[in-house]
Protein backbone atom coordinates (compact mmCIF):
# COMPACT_ATOMS: atom_id res chain seq x y z
CA UNK A 1 0.00 0.00 0.00
CA UNK A 2 1.34 3.51 -0.86
CA UNK A 3 -0.21 6.58 0.25
CA UNK A 4 -0.15 9.30 -2.58
CA UNK A 5 -1.67 11.39 -4.92
CA UNK A 6 -3.81 9.45 -7.37
CA UNK A 7 -5.91 10.72 -10.68
CA UNK A 8 -9.36 9.54 -10.47
CA UNK A 9 -10.56 8.26 -14.35
CA UNK A 10 -12.75 11.81 -14.41
CA UNK A 11 -9.15 13.87 -14.07
CA UNK A 12 -10.23 14.79 -10.21
CA UNK A 13 -7.03 14.47 -8.58
CA UNK A 14 -7.02 13.57 -4.51
CA UNK A 15 -4.61 14.67 -2.21
CA UNK A 16 -2.34 12.59 -0.48
CA UNK A 17 -1.66 11.50 2.42
CA UNK A 18 -5.73 11.62 3.13
CA UNK A 19 -6.67 8.82 0.71
CA UNK A 20 -4.65 5.53 0.63
CA UNK A 21 -3.78 3.51 -2.40
CA UNK A 22 -4.08 -0.04 -2.47
CA UNK A 23 -2.04 -1.49 -5.08
CA UNK A 24 -3.04 -5.34 -4.92
CA UNK A 25 -5.00 -7.01 -7.22
CA UNK A 26 -8.42 -8.03 -5.52
CA UNK A 27 -9.21 -10.10 -8.80
CA UNK A 28 -5.59 -12.00 -8.72
CA UNK A 29 -5.89 -16.01 -7.82
CA UNK A 30 -3.89 -15.31 -4.68
CA UNK A 31 -6.62 -13.43 -2.96
CA UNK A 32 -10.03 -15.14 -4.76
CA UNK A 33 -8.49 -18.35 -2.82
CA UNK A 34 -8.14 -16.70 0.69
CA UNK A 35 -9.65 -12.69 0.41
CA UNK A 36 -8.87 -12.01 4.26
CA UNK A 37 -5.54 -10.95 4.51
CA UNK A 38 -6.60 -8.34 1.74
CA UNK A 39 -9.83 -7.45 3.33
CA UNK A 40 -7.63 -7.00 6.38
CA UNK A 41 -4.94 -4.57 4.99
CA UNK A 42 -8.16 -2.51 3.01
CA UNK A 43 -10.09 -2.10 5.96
CA UNK A 44 -6.77 -0.99 8.37
CA UNK A 45 -5.58 1.33 5.38
CA UNK A 46 -8.76 4.06 5.69
CA UNK A 47 -12.69 3.93 5.40
CA UNK A 48 -12.26 4.47 1.57
CA UNK A 49 -8.97 3.51 -0.27
CA UNK A 50 -8.32 4.17 -4.27
CA UNK A 51 -7.78 0.71 -5.92
CA UNK A 52 -5.13 1.14 -8.29
CA UNK A 53 -4.97 -2.17 -10.72
CA UNK A 54 -8.82 -0.75 -12.09
CA UNK A 55 -8.71 3.05 -11.07
CA UNK A 56 -11.68 2.16 -8.94
CA UNK A 57 -13.03 3.62 -5.15
CA UNK A 58 -12.87 1.07 -2.82
CA UNK A 59 -14.15 0.20 1.37
CA UNK A 60 -14.21 -2.64 3.21
CA UNK A 61 -15.57 -1.45 6.46
CA UNK A 62 -18.80 -2.32 7.31
CA UNK A 63 -20.51 1.81 8.13
CA UNK A 64 -19.51 2.56 4.58
CA UNK A 65 -20.13 -0.23 2.83
CA UNK A 66 -23.78 -0.03 4.06
CA UNK A 67 -23.69 3.73 3.92
CA UNK A 68 -23.54 3.20 0.21
CA UNK A 69 -26.17 0.40 -0.12
CA UNK A 70 -28.45 2.50 1.86
CA UNK A 71 -28.49 5.63 -0.34
CA UNK A 72 -29.61 4.68 -3.93
CA UNK A 73 -29.85 8.26 -5.02
CA UNK A 74 -26.53 9.00 -4.68
CA UNK A 75 -24.40 5.54 -5.45
CA UNK A 76 -26.48 4.13 -8.57
CA UNK A 77 -26.82 0.33 -9.70
CA UNK A 78 -27.94 1.30 -12.73
CA UNK A 79 -24.70 1.13 -14.82
CA UNK A 80 -24.17 -1.53 -13.03
CA UNK A 81 -22.99 -3.91 -10.25
CA UNK A 82 -19.44 -5.18 -11.63
CA UNK A 83 -16.28 -3.49 -12.90
CA UNK A 84 -18.11 -2.75 -15.98
CA UNK A 85 -20.28 0.35 -16.89
CA UNK A 86 -22.95 -1.55 -18.24
CA UNK A 87 -24.08 1.29 -20.10
CA UNK A 88 -20.80 1.16 -21.83
CA UNK A 89 -20.02 -2.48 -22.41
CA UNK A 90 -23.49 -4.25 -23.52
CA UNK A 91 -21.93 -8.77 -22.83
CA UNK A 92 -25.14 -8.88 -22.06
CA UNK A 93 -28.60 -7.79 -20.83
CA UNK A 94 -28.95 -5.44 -17.87
CA UNK A 95 -30.55 -7.77 -14.91
CA UNK A 96 -33.78 -5.68 -14.40
CA UNK A 97 -33.60 -5.91 -10.67
CA UNK A 98 -29.64 -5.90 -9.62
CA UNK A 99 -28.93 -3.39 -12.56
CA UNK A 100 -31.40 -0.72 -12.68
CA UNK A 101 -32.65 2.46 -10.13
CA UNK A 102 -35.90 3.68 -9.41
CA UNK A 103 -38.41 4.28 -11.17
CA UNK A 104 -38.02 1.24 -13.30
CA UNK A 105 -36.37 -0.91 -10.53
CA UNK A 106 -39.91 -0.26 -8.21
CA UNK A 107 -42.01 -1.33 -10.50
CA UNK A 108 -40.28 -5.09 -11.22
CA UNK A 109 -39.40 -5.32 -7.69
CA UNK A 110 -42.83 -4.67 -6.51
CA UNK A 111 -43.89 -7.59 -8.41
CA UNK A 112 -40.99 -10.15 -7.38
CA UNK A 113 -41.91 -9.23 -4.04
CA UNK A 114 -45.37 -10.51 -4.80
CA UNK A 115 -44.68 -13.48 -5.73
CA UNK A 116 -41.91 -14.66 -3.54
CA UNK A 117 -42.53 -13.18 -0.51
CA UNK A 118 -46.46 -14.32 0.49
CA UNK A 119 -46.60 -15.17 3.51
CA UNK A 120 -49.50 -17.13 3.67
CA UNK A 121 -47.91 -19.20 0.76
CA UNK A 122 -44.44 -19.82 2.20
CA UNK A 123 -45.65 -22.71 4.42
CA UNK A 124 -46.26 -24.95 1.26
CA UNK A 125 -42.92 -23.98 -0.03
CA UNK A 126 -41.07 -24.76 3.55
CA UNK A 127 -43.07 -28.07 3.23
CA UNK A 128 -41.60 -29.10 0.36
CA UNK A 129 -38.60 -28.25 1.18
CA UNK A 130 -38.61 -30.02 4.24
CA UNK A 131 -39.21 -33.39 2.31
CA UNK A 132 -36.36 -33.21 0.70
CA UNK A 133 -34.20 -32.06 2.89
CA UNK A 134 -34.86 -35.12 4.90
CA UNK A 135 -34.48 -37.65 1.62
CA UNK A 136 -31.58 -35.77 0.59
CA UNK A 137 -29.80 -35.99 3.89
CA UNK A 138 -30.77 -39.72 4.60
CA UNK A 139 -29.59 -40.81 1.43
CA UNK A 140 -26.29 -39.36 2.14
CA UNK A 141 -25.76 -41.12 5.64
CA UNK A 142 -26.38 -44.37 3.94
CA UNK A 143 -24.13 -43.64 1.41
CA UNK A 144 -21.64 -42.56 4.12
CA UNK A 145 -18.47 -41.05 1.83
CA UNK A 146 -19.90 -38.27 -0.37
CA UNK A 147 -18.46 -34.78 -2.02
CA UNK A 148 -20.84 -32.48 0.21
CA UNK A 149 -20.21 -29.82 -2.86
CA UNK A 150 -21.82 -31.68 -6.02
CA UNK A 151 -23.49 -34.42 -3.81
CA UNK A 152 -25.58 -31.86 -1.22
CA UNK A 153 -25.01 -28.22 -1.61
CA UNK A 154 -25.33 -28.58 -5.08
CA UNK A 155 -28.02 -30.74 -5.56
CA UNK A 156 -30.53 -29.28 -3.80
CA UNK A 157 -31.08 -25.46 -4.93
CA UNK A 158 -30.96 -27.10 -8.55
CA UNK A 159 -33.54 -29.43 -7.54
CA UNK A 160 -35.68 -28.41 -5.09
CA UNK A 161 -35.61 -24.28 -6.07
CA UNK A 162 -35.31 -25.49 -9.60
CA UNK A 163 -38.89 -27.02 -8.80
CA UNK A 164 -40.58 -23.75 -7.56
CA UNK A 165 -39.71 -22.23 -10.49
CA UNK A 166 -40.67 -24.80 -12.85
CA UNK A 167 -37.88 -24.99 -15.24
CA UNK A 168 -37.67 -28.06 -17.19
CA UNK A 169 -35.14 -31.13 -15.74
CA UNK A 170 -33.69 -31.54 -18.39
CA UNK A 171 -30.35 -29.66 -18.67
CA UNK A 172 -30.30 -28.40 -15.61
CA UNK A 173 -26.99 -29.01 -15.16
CA UNK A 174 -26.59 -25.49 -17.25
CA UNK A 175 -27.37 -23.30 -14.26
CA UNK A 176 -24.51 -23.43 -12.22
CA UNK A 177 -22.92 -22.56 -15.09
CA UNK A 178 -25.01 -19.72 -16.13
CA UNK A 179 -24.34 -18.47 -12.60
CA UNK A 180 -20.99 -18.63 -13.23
CA UNK A 181 -20.86 -16.84 -16.29
CA UNK A 182 -22.86 -13.81 -14.46
CA UNK A 183 -20.70 -13.88 -11.99
CA UNK A 184 -17.55 -13.77 -13.26
CA UNK A 185 -19.09 -11.17 -15.88
CA UNK A 186 -18.97 -8.84 -12.84
CA UNK A 187 -14.89 -8.80 -12.83
CA UNK A 188 -12.51 -8.18 -15.22
CA UNK A 189 -12.08 -10.11 -18.51
CA UNK A 190 -9.67 -12.66 -16.96
CA UNK A 191 -8.86 -16.03 -17.48
CA UNK A 192 -11.68 -17.05 -15.47
CA UNK A 193 -14.19 -15.13 -17.42
CA UNK A 194 -12.92 -16.89 -20.46
CA UNK A 195 -12.96 -20.24 -19.00
CA UNK A 196 -16.63 -19.72 -18.02
CA UNK A 197 -18.01 -18.20 -21.20
CA UNK A 198 -16.44 -20.70 -23.99
CA UNK A 199 -19.58 -22.57 -23.96
CA UNK A 200 -21.77 -19.67 -23.25
CA UNK A 201 -23.97 -20.04 -26.32
CA UNK A 202 -25.28 -23.29 -25.56
CA UNK A 203 -25.73 -22.21 -22.35
CA UNK A 204 -27.87 -19.30 -22.60
CA UNK A 205 -29.96 -20.56 -25.36
CA UNK A 206 -31.13 -23.58 -22.79
CA UNK A 207 -31.58 -20.40 -20.28
CA UNK A 208 -33.38 -18.81 -22.32
CA UNK A 209 -35.74 -21.88 -24.05
CA UNK A 210 -35.93 -22.34 -20.03
CA UNK A 211 -37.37 -19.02 -19.35
CA UNK A 212 -39.73 -18.89 -21.79
CA UNK A 213 -43.80 -19.29 -20.57
CA UNK A 214 -44.79 -22.55 -22.50
CA UNK A 215 -41.57 -24.41 -20.98
CA UNK A 216 -42.30 -23.39 -17.57
CA UNK A 217 -44.47 -25.49 -15.14
CA UNK A 218 -48.26 -23.94 -15.00
CA UNK A 219 -47.79 -23.47 -10.39
CA UNK A 220 -44.33 -22.47 -10.52
CA UNK A 221 -42.51 -19.25 -9.44
CA UNK A 222 -41.82 -18.31 -13.50
CA UNK A 223 -45.45 -19.10 -14.50
CA UNK A 224 -46.70 -15.91 -11.53
CA UNK A 225 -44.56 -14.10 -12.86
CA UNK A 226 -45.98 -14.06 -16.89
CA UNK A 227 -49.24 -13.77 -15.42
CA UNK A 228 -48.07 -10.11 -13.77
CA UNK A 229 -47.30 -9.60 -17.63
CA UNK A 230 -50.74 -10.43 -18.48
CA UNK A 231 -51.93 -8.20 -16.35
CA UNK A 232 -50.06 -5.45 -18.05
CA UNK A 233 -47.87 -4.74 -15.26
CA UNK A 234 -44.84 -5.78 -17.29
CA UNK A 235 -43.96 -7.15 -20.40
CA UNK A 236 -43.81 -10.45 -21.81
CA UNK A 237 -39.90 -9.74 -22.45
CA UNK A 238 -39.59 -8.36 -19.56
CA UNK A 239 -41.04 -11.00 -17.91
CA UNK A 240 -38.60 -13.41 -19.60
CA UNK A 241 -35.43 -11.30 -18.29
CA UNK A 242 -36.97 -11.82 -14.62
CA UNK A 243 -37.37 -15.24 -14.56
CA UNK A 244 -33.90 -15.58 -16.07
CA UNK A 245 -32.86 -13.21 -13.00
CA UNK A 246 -34.04 -15.77 -10.67
CA UNK A 247 -32.06 -18.76 -12.09
CA UNK A 248 -28.89 -16.14 -11.66
CA UNK A 249 -29.00 -15.03 -8.70
CA UNK A 250 -30.89 -17.85 -6.82
CA UNK A 251 -28.20 -20.69 -7.12
CA UNK A 252 -24.31 -20.25 -7.23
CA UNK A 253 -24.73 -18.17 -3.75
CA UNK A 254 -27.02 -21.11 -1.97
CA UNK A 255 -24.20 -23.77 -3.47
CA UNK A 256 -21.50 -21.69 -1.39
CA UNK A 257 -23.44 -21.05 1.64
CA UNK A 258 -24.40 -24.75 2.19
CA UNK A 259 -20.70 -25.84 1.17
CA UNK A 260 -19.11 -23.50 3.38
CA UNK A 261 -21.29 -24.64 6.13
CA UNK A 262 -20.68 -28.44 5.82
CA UNK A 263 -17.34 -27.08 5.97
CA UNK A 264 -17.24 -25.00 9.10
CA UNK A 265 -19.48 -27.49 10.82
CA UNK A 266 -16.74 -30.43 10.26
CA UNK A 267 -14.04 -28.13 11.02
CA UNK A 268 -15.47 -26.55 14.02
CA UNK A 269 -16.91 -30.13 16.18
CA UNK A 270 -18.00 -27.76 19.67
CA UNK A 271 -20.03 -25.75 17.21
CA UNK A 272 -21.66 -29.17 15.48
CA UNK A 273 -22.27 -30.75 18.52
CA UNK A 274 -24.75 -27.04 19.69
CA UNK A 275 -26.64 -27.50 16.19
CA UNK A 276 -26.97 -31.26 17.02
CA UNK A 277 -27.97 -30.76 20.70
CA UNK A 278 -30.80 -28.12 19.43
CA UNK A 279 -31.77 -28.42 15.92
CA UNK A 280 -33.61 -24.90 15.67
CA UNK A 281 -30.02 -23.43 15.67
CA UNK A 282 -30.29 -24.41 12.19
CA UNK A 283 -31.03 -21.21 10.80
CA UNK A 284 -28.55 -19.29 13.04
CA UNK A 285 -25.72 -21.77 11.11
CA UNK A 286 -26.83 -20.85 7.72
CA UNK A 287 -26.53 -17.04 8.66
CA UNK A 288 -23.64 -17.40 10.43
CA UNK A 289 -22.25 -19.14 7.61
CA UNK A 290 -23.21 -16.21 5.04
CA UNK A 291 -21.64 -14.01 7.52
CA UNK A 292 -18.07 -15.27 7.91
CA UNK A 293 -17.97 -17.00 4.47
CA UNK A 294 -19.63 -13.83 2.62
CA UNK A 295 -20.94 -16.52 -1.19
CA UNK A 296 -21.05 -12.80 -3.17
CA UNK A 297 -17.74 -11.28 -1.73
CA UNK A 298 -18.18 -8.13 -3.70
CA UNK A 299 -20.08 -5.80 -5.93
CA UNK A 300 -20.29 -1.75 -7.51
CA UNK A 301 -22.11 1.07 -7.17
CA UNK A 302 -21.30 4.30 -9.07
CA UNK A 303 -21.59 7.86 -8.37
CA UNK A 304 -25.00 9.71 -9.98
CA UNK A 305 -23.39 12.91 -8.95
CA UNK A 306 -20.43 15.16 -7.12
CA UNK A 307 -20.12 13.36 -3.44
CA UNK A 308 -17.85 12.34 -0.63
CA UNK A 309 -17.60 9.04 1.23
CA UNK A 310 -16.28 9.08 4.69
CA UNK A 311 -14.65 12.73 3.94
CA UNK A 312 -13.17 11.13 0.43
CA UNK A 313 -13.96 13.44 -2.69
CA UNK A 314 -16.14 10.94 -5.15
CA UNK A 315 -16.84 12.86 -8.89
CA UNK A 316 -19.45 11.85 -10.87
CA UNK A 317 -19.34 8.48 -12.59
CA UNK A 318 -16.45 6.96 -10.65
CA UNK A 319 -17.28 3.76 -9.32
CA UNK A 320 -17.24 2.37 -6.22
CA UNK A 321 -15.86 -0.83 -4.83
CA UNK A 322 -17.87 -2.49 -1.93
CA UNK A 323 -16.78 -5.72 -0.04
CA UNK A 324 -19.79 -7.54 1.48
CA UNK A 325 -17.12 -10.36 2.85
CA UNK A 326 -14.82 -7.85 4.12
CA UNK A 327 -17.90 -5.74 6.09
CA UNK A 328 -19.14 -8.66 7.59
CA UNK A 329 -15.81 -9.06 9.07
CA UNK A 330 -15.15 -6.06 10.26
CA UNK A 331 -14.21 -6.33 13.78
CA UNK A 332 -15.80 -2.56 14.22
CA UNK A 333 -18.96 -3.88 14.02
CA UNK A 334 -18.44 -7.87 15.23
CA UNK A 335 -17.00 -9.71 18.29
CA UNK A 336 -14.54 -11.74 17.65
CA UNK A 337 -15.23 -11.69 14.13
CA UNK A 338 -13.21 -14.67 12.26
CA UNK A 339 -15.01 -17.38 14.48
CA UNK A 340 -17.95 -19.27 13.67
CA UNK A 341 -20.03 -19.27 16.86
CA UNK A 342 -23.63 -20.70 15.71
CA UNK A 343 -25.16 -19.11 18.93
CA UNK A 344 -24.23 -15.49 17.54
CA UNK A 345 -27.23 -13.33 16.27
CA UNK A 346 -25.24 -12.00 13.27
CA UNK A 347 -28.36 -9.74 12.67
CA UNK A 348 -27.29 -6.76 10.40
CA UNK A 349 -24.96 -8.80 8.48
CA UNK A 350 -24.45 -7.76 4.70
CA UNK A 351 -24.62 -11.07 2.55
CA UNK A 352 -27.69 -10.64 0.97
CA UNK A 353 -26.88 -6.57 0.73
CA UNK A 354 -29.21 -4.07 2.29
CA UNK A 355 -31.32 -0.96 1.06
CA UNK A 356 -33.76 -1.22 -2.00
CA UNK A 357 -31.59 -4.00 -3.67
CA UNK A 358 -31.35 -6.68 -0.59
CA UNK A 359 -32.02 -9.72 -2.83
CA UNK A 360 -35.31 -10.62 -2.95
CA UNK A 361 -34.47 -14.64 -2.81
CA UNK A 362 -33.18 -14.21 0.67
CA UNK A 363 -36.65 -16.11 2.17
CA UNK A 364 -36.24 -19.01 0.02
CA UNK A 365 -32.36 -19.34 0.60
CA UNK A 366 -32.53 -18.69 4.24
CA UNK A 367 -35.33 -21.74 4.12
CA UNK A 368 -33.42 -24.29 2.08
CA UNK A 369 -30.31 -23.83 4.40
CA UNK A 370 -32.97 -24.22 7.60
CA UNK A 371 -34.52 -27.12 6.61
CA UNK A 372 -30.86 -29.28 5.24
CA UNK A 373 -29.56 -28.18 8.49
CA UNK A 374 -32.34 -29.09 10.57
CA UNK A 375 -31.86 -32.69 8.64
CA UNK A 376 -28.37 -32.80 9.48
CA UNK A 377 -29.01 -32.30 13.23
CA UNK A 378 -31.64 -35.13 13.18
CA UNK A 379 -30.02 -37.79 11.38
CA UNK A 380 -26.19 -37.03 11.30
CA UNK A 381 -24.49 -38.00 14.16
CA UNK A 382 -20.97 -36.59 13.50
CA UNK A 383 -19.14 -34.94 9.80
CA UNK A 384 -15.82 -35.90 9.02
CA UNK A 385 -13.42 -34.64 6.23
CA UNK A 386 -12.51 -37.23 4.01
CA UNK A 387 -10.55 -35.46 1.60
CA UNK A 388 -8.29 -32.16 0.72
CA UNK A 389 -11.32 -29.23 0.50
CA UNK A 390 -10.80 -27.70 -3.08
CA UNK A 391 -12.05 -23.97 -4.20
CA UNK A 392 -13.67 -22.99 -7.10
CA UNK A 393 -12.63 -19.23 -8.48
CA UNK A 394 -15.05 -17.07 -9.46
CA UNK A 395 -14.88 -13.21 -9.77
CA UNK A 396 -17.37 -12.35 -7.19
CA UNK A 397 -18.79 -15.45 -5.15
CA UNK A 398 -16.31 -17.76 -2.82
CA UNK A 399 -17.37 -20.91 -2.87
CA UNK A 400 -15.75 -25.09 -2.99
CA UNK A 401 -15.18 -27.15 -5.80
CA UNK A 402 -15.29 -30.08 -3.87
CA UNK A 403 -15.20 -31.42 -0.24
CA UNK A 404 -15.45 -34.83 0.22
CA UNK A 405 -17.26 -35.54 3.42
CA UNK A 406 -18.51 -38.62 5.60
CA UNK A 407 -21.74 -38.56 7.20
CA UNK A 408 -21.38 -40.92 10.45
CA UNK A 409 -24.88 -42.37 11.92
CA UNK A 410 -25.84 -40.84 15.52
Amino acid sequence: MAQSTSSSPNGHDQEAPSVPTISMDPYSPEVLTEPYPFHHELREAGPVVWLEPYGVWATGRYEQVRAVLADWQTFISGAGTGLVDVRVDHWREPSLLLESDPPEHTAVREIMERILLPPDAFEAIRERFEAKAEALVGSLVSAGSFDAVTDFAEVFPVQAFGDEVGIPQEGRECLLAYADIVFNGQGPRNELFDAATQNAEEIQEWISYSCERENLAPEGLGAQIYEAADEGETTEEQAKMLVRSLLSAGLDTTVSALGSAVHLLATNPDQWEQLRADPSLARPVFEETIRLESPVQQFFRTAAHDTELAGVEIAEDERVMIFFGSANRDPRQWEDPERFDVTRKPSGHLAFGAGIHVCLGQVIARTEGEMLFAALARKVGSIELDGEPQRHLNNSVRRLASLPVRFHAP
